[in-house]
């Protein structure tokens, strides 16, 4: 049985969500949520997680500015608090909903982070196993991986859509 064939995260009877994931997955989780707090720490201005920090208005400099100076500080704190969360219950057999939310936006975040890292693209990249990227790539294939997980078990608990009368 492959690594991505069981699944990792399943919501159970009771509304919380069973977290089945190996030692080596919960300390993978672990060092980097603590790479991303270090980096998010330091600066929201490095290249890398500018994603994190997306530009509102392309056009007008000024305006953009004004805006970043009003929500980065926030979007920072939510940013910090999901990789909290991830990291107190990284060692826990069963999250909240709300606690699972916050892995589902820290797993997003690193996600994206190293995906601008590796220039990821829409493009499918063929990855050498002697190319230097090559465990980065795997982390990356592997988080998109348990990111799927976290959102069909939250998608789980939501209620089946109702045809609007027509």
């Amino acid at each position: 049985m492959g690594l991505f064939r069981r699944r990792r995260i399943t919501r159970t009877a009771a509304g919380t969500y069973q977290v089945r994931l190996s030692e080596p997955e919960r300390s993978l989780l672990g060092r980097l949520a603590d790479q991303l707090r270090d980096l998010l720490l330091e600066t929201t201005d490095d290249p890398t997680v500018r994603r994190l920090f997306p530009t509102a208005y392309n056009e007008d400099a000024e305006r953009d500015r004004e805006y970043q100076q009003l929500v980065r500080d926030e979007l920072l704190e939510r940013r910090l608090a999901a990789l909290g969360t991830v990291e107190t219950t990284l060692a826990a057999d069963e999250l909240s909903e709300e606690e699972l939310s916050a892995w589902l936006g820290a797993i997003n975040d690193l996600r994206l982070v190293l995906g601008t890292r590796l220039d990821v693209s829409e493009d499918l990249v063929e990855v050498e196993a002697d190319d230097p990227d090559a465990p980065a790539y795997a982390v990356y294939e592997y988080l998109g991986f348990l990111l799927s997980e976290v959102v069909d078990a939250l998608s789980e608990g939501l209620p089946e859509p109702t045809e609007e009368p027509g």
